[in-house]
């Protein structure tokens, strides 16, 4: 039955992908405007597949430099040899989503632009449904991917391709084993995922936000022109940093959260089964097919978004909501049968609703502090009264504020799930739980990552209206949704963010489960030694400091390597974790810096040099100031994620099991909060500035409007640079940590 039942993953996902190639035909079907505005899109497409192509020529030397050690492990024996295999296969597929998404996005803003000139309505659905495209995609080939992989390597065990003894081969115990294998090799899969997802963010965001501080400080500040005016060098490059970071680095970075929710669940359900001595494939297909449910919710979720001409803002964002609630109401009633037909516990249902509830709870929260409906980006744009320098102090204040009942969130968020899986009583059941609150949180991403992408395309849509010279209510159109994008994207930040802790909760339980599966693995000679702990295969074991494999469970491998409080190793951990956050953002900001720097530069450059660019009649190096931001991308983006990589390899070498551990959570803990701190007054100093272009506090052009500015330009690495690249940072530290824990456990560390 539950061979069956795992069908609708793979089924679910083909669906998706369908459905993204439909509405992909019915975007390109519309009209994409005159003869400017198809010029106009023209340049943008062609800046950002330059760019793309660049960033992945880079990003294929890491990867074979990292296939390359992943294979050489496996051939000494403490590597799997499809791991490598997988490695490839998650950055591929992440890298395929990021370039058909930015392809379908790029395509779509001059058709918004096009829809806009007839009504609000039309622009909102084309740029939704590319958005959706978006959406469709990442869940389509991330569950279709994971699905493939997963029924290979069960034909190639079942096979005994990989050579497992024959005596073994059909028994219950094989099976179960066989399932932790295999969700151990697709760990790796998500360690593609997650590199190529960090290349995606750090450079896409180096690249939009040199473009737009370049664009802003001297087009708006010192030049007086309006946003996206053509006249502005820097606009062509705003544009495409917009569809490289907004779209193509947040594809990347929920593509990697959603492989990972489902495949660490996936493995902490082979290590649950095997401690209970129960059949583990549906506890290992679920999370698959709870991932499958979601997307299917997500289809109907996305037909119900739509609006009217002349609509507020406050109804085009109940629109988008109708939407997600839907489809989040669709998976509980879905997994509701599950349920009743005996598919599910109760426990587990549960741990879904609150990852849901959870993941609600947070894109509200996040909106309060972010929108300009609400006081706290009010105060913020009213703290402009005083200057640039209260109204930053103001926004990083409303930042640190936001952690608060966030955090809090979360925590119930995760304490509720382990509970309600049965943590109290045991605690892999618990664990397991946690995962499944990260996959019911993510179960909705194919409507969540449309609400999200849509804002791009908008943003790109009123620059094409303003370049081409639409008519003002085209511009009020585009405008209307680029707003609502702008909320739409800060609570996407935030939804990221919540599955980014949750998941990383799960990847760290799976590391644990991952130690054991290799000490079980090392010792089955009759004994292997870790830093002078002795773990055997015979019993009754009566010498010192030996344990015999059979009673290894997640909580003796915290007993035993000392994963707690007194251990150095472990404090030690922790206070790298916290510090390689602080670290990581700061190298990310100072590479937004020095690239807009550069870029101001070239338009003040420009400005001097060519004065009839004001008049109309010299045009634009617009190529110039999109291979800046494109040159700045690919040098900056190489240290942070080498230091991602590296690190807990390091770590674990020097400070053992318990310094990972320590590591991760420390990662995990402050990661989390300064993460929510970047994006949440980065969004509230981006809507400030839009809250006084409204007409509040003066309007545009007033002293209020340049110190939003200043505000909005401080933000705009906070929001779309750093922050964002924290997410990542804490799963693929862990991941990392994962993939390299059988190194780990053959070697030892120097700290005992």
């Amino acid at each position: 039955m539950f061979a069956s039942i795992w069908l609708i993953a793979p089924s679910s996902a083909l669906i998706a992908l369908i459905t993204a190639l439909v509405l992909t035909r019915m975007i390109n079907s519309t009209s994409e405007g005159t003869a400017r505005m198809k010029e106009i899109a023209g340049y943008v497409k062609e800046g950002a597949m330059a760019y793309l192509i660049r960033q992945y020529k880079v990003v294929v030397i890491v990867f074979a430099i990292l296939f390359l050690i992943l294979g050489f492990l496996s051939l000494k024996g403490i590597q799997n040899p499809f791991v490598p295999f997988a490695f490839l296969s998650g950055g591929l597929w992440s890298g395929v989503c990021g370039y058909l998404g930015m392809k379908t996005a790029t395509n779509a803003s001059a058709r918004t632009a096009a829809a806009c000139r007839d009504s609000l309505a039309g622009g909102l659905r084309i740029s939704f449904r590319a958005g959706a495209v978006m959406g469709l995609i990442v869940v389509g080939f991330g569950l279709l991917d994971i699905s493939i992989w997963f029924f290979g390597l069960n034909w190639a065990y079942d096979a005994n391709i990989a050579g497992i003894s024959n005596s073994i081969i059909g028994t219950p115990d094989f099976e179960n084993q066989k399932l932790l294998i295999i969700t151990t090799i697709l760990l790796t899969y998500c360690m593609g995922a997650s590199v190529l997802a960090l290349f995606s963010r750090v450079g896409g965001g180096i690249f939009t936000k040199a473009a737009d501080v370049g664009a802003d400080l001297v087009g708006k500040v010192e030049a007086g022109i309006p946003e996206d005016d053509p006249r502005n060098p820097a606009v062509i490059a705003d544009n495409v940093g917009d569809n490289v970071g907004d779209v193509a680095g947040m594809g990347a970075d929920l593509y990697e959260s959603y492989s990972g929710s489902i495949l660490a669940t996936a493995s902490l359900g082979a290590s649950l089964a095997i401690s209970l001595s129960e059949p583990a494939l549906s506890y290992v297909i679920m999370p698959m097919v709870v991932a499958g449910v979601g997307i299917l919710a997500s289809l109907v979720g996305i037909f119900f978004v739509r609006t009217t001409e002349g609509a507020s803002q406050k109804q085009l964002l109940q629109s988008l909501l109708r939407g997600t609630l839907i489809a989040s109401a669709l998976v509980v009633g879905s997994l509701f049968l599950f349920y009743q037909a005996g598919l599910i516990t109760g426990g587990i249902l549960g741990a879904i609703i609150i990852g849901l509830v959870t993941g609600t709870l947070i894109g509200q929260v996040t909106e309060y502090y972010t929108s300009d409906h609400y006081r706290p980006t009010q105060k913020i744009a009213e703290a402009s009264n005083s200057g640039a320098a209260t109204l930053i102090l103001q926004g990083i204040a409303t930042g640190m504020l936001s952690t608060g009942i966030l955090v809090l969130i979360v925590v119930a968020g995760i304490i509720l799930s382990y509970v309600s899986a049965g943590g109290l009583y045991a605690i892999n059941n618990g664990i397991y739980g946690i995962g499944f609150a990260a996959i019911g949180m993510l179960s909705t991403l194919g409507i969540t990552l449309a609400t999200d992408a849509f804002g791009p395309i908008a943003d790109n849509a009123g620059g094409n209206a303003e370049m081409a010279q639409l008519p003002p209510e085209v511009r009020e159109r585009t405008d209307a949704l680029d707003s609502l994008g702008n909320t739409t994207a800060a609570t996407g930040k935030g939804f990221a963010m919540g599955s980014a802790a949750l998941t990383a909760l799960a990847l760290i339980a799976a590391y644990l489960e991952t130690i054991r599966h290799w000490i079980t693995l090392l010792a089955q000679d009759g004994m292997h030694t870790v830093n002078g702990i002795h773990f055997t295969t015979t019993l009754p074991v009566y010498s010192p400091n030996t344990y015999y494999i059979g009673e290894l469970s997640i909580g003796t491998i915290v007993s035993i390597f000392k994963v707690n409080a007194i251990n150095p190793g472990f404090l030690a951990g922790i206070f790298i974790g916290a510090m390689i956050v602080f670290v990581f953002s700061a190298l990310t900001i100072i590479a937004v810096r020095n690239a807009a720097s550069e870029m101001v530069d070239e338009v003040r450059r420009q400005f001097k040099a060519l004065p009839g660019i004001m008049a109309g009649t010299d045009k634009p190096d617009y190529a110039r100031c999109v291979d800046i931001s494109t040159a700045s991308a690919q040098k900056a983006m190489m240290l942070p994620a080498i230091l991602a990589i590296l690190t807990p390899i390091i770590v674990g070498f020097c400070f053992g099991i318990a310094g990972v551990v320590g590591l991760l959570m420390g990662t995990l803990s402050t990661g989390f909060s300064l993460a929510i701190l970047l994006n949440n007054a980065g969004g509230a100093w981006d809507n400030a500035k839009k809250y006084i272009e409204k007409g509040a506090l003066g309007g545009k052009g007033s002293d209020n409007h340049k110190a939003a500015v200043i505000g909005d330009t401080c933000g705009d690495p906070f929001k779309d640079t750093s922050g964002p690249s924290i997410n990542i940072l804490l799963k693929l530290m862990t991941i990392v940590s994962i993939v390299f824990a059988g190194l780990l456990v053959s070697t030892g560390s120097l700290l005992p």
